[in-house]
């Protein structure tokens, strides 16, 4: 049924995923839907390539908003594992916590997370934005490739192991930095990459000076053996 101003409302409760996912993906541009009585389950809106607005009214379960395209997806309550896996493009809006993986492989787009992330938050991300209002798990960015990961909060334990070329900025305290990880200067254009990702993600109370830059030391993108021991 309708919902105010064309929002079109999808009860989950009354109605099976497949038919949601269904009529999203085949949702034209500019539609708005809200997606109530999630429960936790795994996938939703997943697949979206419109241009769309959707809310899921709750908490959602795996992989939610997974390999989106264009669309901008908010999630009021938490979210599990893998939220907004393998984004291509659009926005992604944790209003709660996720679980691990978060934006795992995700190669454009931007996720925020208002709570914190788990283990392994922007594993081998390829060119998303990801930014976290709390605290971020173990390994978070993991074979990171490219983009930014944003952290306000603390960062857990090899943080950029085996790191690329993604930046991390962390505000808090780092535990322990991964393989060819290690802290860099932080330059002009660092500053204004950071100044407009907070600004996008509506972090306005925290100054960007207060935040620490995080790199790869490029001594692992080719085998040499005196590093052998590092692999």
């Amino acid at each position: 049924m309708s919902g105010t101003r064309n929002t079109q409302v999808f009860d989950l409760s009354t109605s099976n995923l497949r038919e949601l996912n269904g009529r999203l993906q085949n949702e034209g541009p500019d539609a708005a839907w809200e997606i109530q009585n999630p429960a936790g389950r795994h996938a939703l809106a997943v697949g979206l390539t419109q241009p769309i607005s959707v809310t899921i009214d709750g908490h959602a379960g795996y992989y939610a908003a997974g390999m989106n395209q264009r669309a901008n997806v908010v999630i009021t309550g938490n979210a599990g594992q893998g939220v907004g896996e393998n984004m291509m493009s659009g926005s992604v809006h944790v209003k709660g916590n996720a679980s691990s993986s978060a934006g795992a492989t995700a190669h454009g787009g931007l996720l925020v997370i208002d709570g914190d992330a788990g283990a392994r938050c922007g594993i081998s991300m390829k060119g998303a934005d990801i930014v976290v209002r709390g605290s971020v798990g173990h390994m978070s960015a993991f074979m990171a490739q490219s983009g930014n990961l944003v952290v306000c909060g603390d960062a857990g334990d090899a943080l950029g192991d085996s790191l690329y070329e993604t930046r991390i900025f962390v505000r808090g305290n780092v535990k322990g930095l991964g393989a060819d990880c290690e802290e860099k200067e932080m330059t002009p254009e660092d500053l204004a990459i950071l100044t407009s990702l907070l600004s996008k993600a509506g972090v306005t109370d925290i100054p960007p000076s207060e935040f620490r830059l995080f790199g790869s030391a490029r001594k692992l993108y080719h085998f040499r053996v005196d590093n052998a021991s590092a692999y």
